[in-house]
């Protein structure tokens, strides 16, 4: 027999995997993502593989006999819901960074004339 509840989110859309993991139907994001590449999460009653799939009030999740109704509640933030979206925003910001330190590292190696390279092998 299944599980049937609700769960409020207050991000309106929200990606699969996210969702999942807030909602405790997965322990972490990445078990969150290989249950939907498996093809062991319904969205709305069909096999989904996409991983940020966005999901909205109404939609309804089904993962291993729990079923999950999606409401809209802008009011009430989780603790959860909050620490995800902040880590994913800090995630983003350090990718952002070091992509930056990439490439001023691979211009300064691009500007260096045939003559000091001839200095630094020496």
């Amino acid at each position: 027999m299944s599980e049937h509840s609700t769960f409020d989110i207050c991000v309106e859309p929200i990606e699969l995997f996210k969702l999942l993991k807030i909602s405790n139907l997965a322990d972490s994001a990445g078990e969150a993502k290989i249950m939907i590449s498996e093809g062991q999460v319904l969205v709305n009653k069909k096999v989904t593989v996409q991983k940020r799939k966005k999901i909205r009030r109404g939609d309804v999740i089904e993962h291993n006999g729990k079923i999950i109704e999606i409401t809209f509640n802008p009011t009430q933030k989780s603790a959860k819901i909050i620490s995800t979206i902040v880590s994913a925003n800090v995630s983003a910001k350090k990718k952002r960074i070091a992509k930056g330190k990439a490439r001023i590292i691979a211009s300064e190696t691009a500007v260096e004339s045939p003559t000091e390279r001839k200095k630094a092998k020496s």
